[in-house]
């Protein structure tokens, strides 16, 4: 059996604590956002025209240790080490024993978008395929998302040949699909990617959103992220799909028009964002905004009026997509 053991620490301790936890004896530390799932949640690699910020300045350190009597003592003796006076409140988890790869791989099921896009794990590909393939297109039938698995353990069946299918793997870069920001940009970008057309996607993450632009058909498409490791994220992506992005770090200058501008990352980003993204939609061209929480969709409404007119697209799970279209 193993224990998770789970304990507050603010930025300048953090990763102190993290090196003192795995001296005592853990076997794998994490550090995440104390207000992760909130409001107050606080991207970590910042935003544009700040610095990046290491860690949260409230942070959750969670440690996975092997059961023992001494437990306690050692987390005791790694706070010490980490230049705490007292022992914080600390959360003990019992974590059974499990297939860690197989359980990390069945929270991921394939999505399915809408008749015309889907997202699949590469785990899943050839069960996926096999079952597409498998069926004629009058017999293909539609399915809710995530894929729901029958009666006899298969995956339902797609709905249509002309199906796109993007092959995606969860990794550091924000974008799977499961996200309702991410969601309301794929459909989105599935009504309005008819052929031909020059995409910018901005803070683009695992590429997932510029991936969906080329496989429905846009002629070029550029990626754009303040990340490096976003950008090697998005170029493993791309490979993996057999499309071909362009990719760019923010730091570099864009000066060019797109028909299709789309950018899915956080409320303030994008009010800072507002001159240079509206900047970028070629005349007649469109723009989605999403990130944002439909409580903060009239602030950013707010600072694109200058530039571009939007209005809410889409909601979903508390979120919205705000969309618009340059004269």
């Amino acid at each position: 059996m193993w224990i998770s053991v789970a304990l507050p620490a603010d930025a300048i301790r953090a990763e102190a604590l993290s090196e003192a936890l795995l001296e005592q004896g853990a076997i794998s530390v994490s550090i995440e956002d104390a207000w992760a799932g909130t409001e107050r949640e606080t991207p970590q690699f910042g935003e544009p025209g700040d610095e990046p910020t290491a860690l949260w300045e409230q942070s959750r350190v969670i440690a996975l240790f092997e059961a023992s009597d001494d437990l306690v003592g050692r987390v005791a003796k790694a706070t010490r080490a980490a230049g705490l006076d007292d022992l914080p409140e600390i959360e003990l988890t019992e974590v059974a024993e499990q297939n860690w790869v197989q359980l990390t791989q069945s929270q991921f099921e394939p999505i399915r978008i809408n008749d015309r896009l889907w997202i699949v794990p590469s785990w899943h590909m050839d069960k996926f395929e096999q079952d597409y393939l498998s069926v004629e297109p009058s017999e293909q039938t539609s399915s809710p998302s995530p894929v729901g698995r029958g009666q006899g353990g298969g995956l339902n069946k797609l709905v249509s040949g002309s199906s796109c299918i993007l092959q995606l793997d969860p990794g550091m870069a924000f974008g799977t699909g499961s996200h309702p920001t991410t969601r309301l940009c794929l459909e989105w970008l599935s009504d309005v990617v008819k052929g031909d057309e020059q995409v910018l996607d901005y803070g683009c993450g695992s590429g997932i959103l510029a991936i969906a632009a080329a496989k429905l058909g846009a002629a070029e498409v550029v990626c754009v992220d303040i990340d490096e490791k976003a950008l090697e994220a998005a170029r493993d992506n791309a490979l993996r799909n057999n499309v071909t992005l362009q990719l760019h770090h923010s730091r570099e200058s864009l000066e060019r028009k797109f028909n299709i501008v789309v950018a899915n990352i956080l409320t303030n980003p994008l009010k800072v964002l507002a001159p240079l993204l509206a900047g970028r939609i070629a005349t007649g061209g469109r723009i989605a905004l999403s990130g944002v929480l439909e409580a903060q969709a009239e602030s950013v409404i707010a600072a694109y009026g200058p530039y571009v007119v939007l209005r809410k697209g889409a909601d979903l799970d508390g979120w919205c997509r705000l969309e618009g279209s340059a004269p």
